[in-house]
């Protein structure tokens, strides 16, 4: 048994039904769906004490407690929610939902599809499996804010996520402006870059090459592709961590001491990724897994505003980046000054998008990133916090110093989970000012 003093406690999931349909950004509607949640703490009697938790890819919506005094694993940001933790239960109501698509008891690829129900030729009902549809973070923003109105939720005292979880709660922002008053975005990103897709087009493709997969239909096939899975996992893992934070925990230190000349784990760091990709092939599901990682490739909070900015900010863009390239660089050859001043114009472009996007925001802002976090770096983070200054939002931003790569979200770092506490108890600035936003 796990020392569950300082959590929680004992914490009991509950399933929550919506009988209406959802119609999703991919034009397909779900006739019904089920959220997984758990909260802690207590509900204040004006209900402004609500905070939202989003998670990340692998997690779920056990993210503090125990389930049982024997359980000896605590939700998984267990060590950020409790009693006096930096997301204090003694103070605030913490709800934390499982994503539709998900496998941990949401409505996805593992539940059953209500359309093989009840058929005529008397078979029985299929899970989602494949037919389940492709989602988006705005789908799972949605479905949070449905949640919302049914727990009577009207303004969250903030929404708070890190990877993952930091893209909802940003686009939560965009999307239902008046619906939140603060915002914490942690290891996230505005979008993902060419790089980051490819990690996770590797990924899928090692699950939809293994010959279990079956096409999606693994479960009713009665296998599994659990190499497939295995190989994502690892991939991913990668990413998470490192080279220094490798280095420190296995450098080229060999499992038996001496060279076998052969395939199998030789090296200390092959054993855990071998160990972590079998531990999550037996947890996740294959399809979940597509679904999710296609869902971080699709996110943009721009698309809607992109047109916009666009056609507003090109000219002016284009010309004033000719002028100072050419000025600059005089001298420099033809193929230097088109690459340079593309280069220049995509970033004030971006840039140009993500403050149309942001500027009808209304609530405050925590950017926080990771030194050493090369998945989703400080400069991405940076990316958002220029556009929200950019346009008066009131925002605060802290580069926190970890040797634990993206995984950094997850441990227990005393400047973090401080910039965290006081953030969510700091007075609540009514106003927008221009210039507001501060570095640390």
């Amino acid at each position: 048994m796990a020392d569950q003093a300082g959590s929680v406690g004992i914490v009991t999931p509950e399933k929550i039904h919506f009988a209406e349909p959802l119609t999703l950004e991919c034009n397909r509607t779900l006739p019904s769906f089920d959220l997984m949640v758990e909260t802690y703490g207590t509900l204040n009697q004006d209900k402004s004490n609500a905070i939202l938790i989003c998670h990340a890819l692998s997690g779920s919506h056990h993210a503090a407690g125990y389930y049982s005094h024997d359980d000896k694993k605590a939700g998984w940001w267990d060590n950020m929610i409790g009693p006096n933790k930096a997301i204090d239960t003694n103070q605030f109501y913490v709800v934390c939902v499982n994503n539709i698509g998900s496998c941990f008891g949401s409505t996805g690829p593992t539940t059953i599809n209500p359309d093989t129900l009840d058929q005529a030729d008397g078979s029985e009902p299929q899970v989602y499996g494949p037919d389940f549809p492709l989602i988006t973070i705005k789908d799972w923003v949605k479905t949070q804010a449905l949640l919302s109105d049914r727990l009577g939720i009207d303004v969250w005292h903030a929404i708070v996520g890190g990877s993952m979880g930091g893209m909802q709660a940003l686009q939560w922002s965009v999307d239902y402006p008046d619906r939140l008053k603060r915002c914490v975005i942690i290891a996230s990103t505005p979008k993902l870059s060419a790089q980051n897709i490819a990690f996770n087009e590797v990924a899928r493709q090692s699950i939809l090459s293994d010959p279990d997969f079956k096409d999606g239909r693994y479960i009713q096939a009665g296998t599994y592709p659990r190499r497939g899975l295995i190989l994502a996992r690892m991939v991913g893992h990668i990413t998470y961590l490192t080279d220094d934070a490798m280095k420190a925990k296995f450098g080229r230190d060999l499992k038996s001491g001496k060279f076998m000349y052969g395939y199998d784990v030789e090296f200390q760091v092959e054993s855990y990724l071998r160990y972590q990709g079998e531990r999550f092939s037996k947890n996740f599901d294959a399809n979940t897994y597509l679904l999710m990682t296609k869902a971080l490739d699709y996110f943009d909070p721009t698309r809607d505003y992109a047109n916009y900015a666009n056609t507003a900010d090109d000219t002016a863009i284009d010309d004033s980046l000719a002028t100072s390239i050419n000025n600059e660089h005089t001298g420099s050859t033809g193929s230097d000054h088109t690459a340079e001043h593309s280069d220049d114009v995509d970033s004030q472009l971006e840039l140009s998008a993500l403050k149309s996007a942001l500027a009808h925001t209304k609530c405050q802002y925590l950017v926080v990133s990771f030194t050493t976090d090369w998945r989703f770096a400080p400069e991405r983070s940076q990316e958002i916090v220029d556009a929200l200054m950019a346009t008066g939002k009131p925002v605060s931003y802290i580069n926190v110093d970890a040797p634990h790569g993206h995984d950094s979200f997850l441990f227990d770092i005393p400047r973090y989970m401080g910039a965290i506490k006081g953030f969510l108890t700091a007075p609540f600035m009514t106003t927008n000012m221009a210039g507001t936003g501060e570095r640390s």
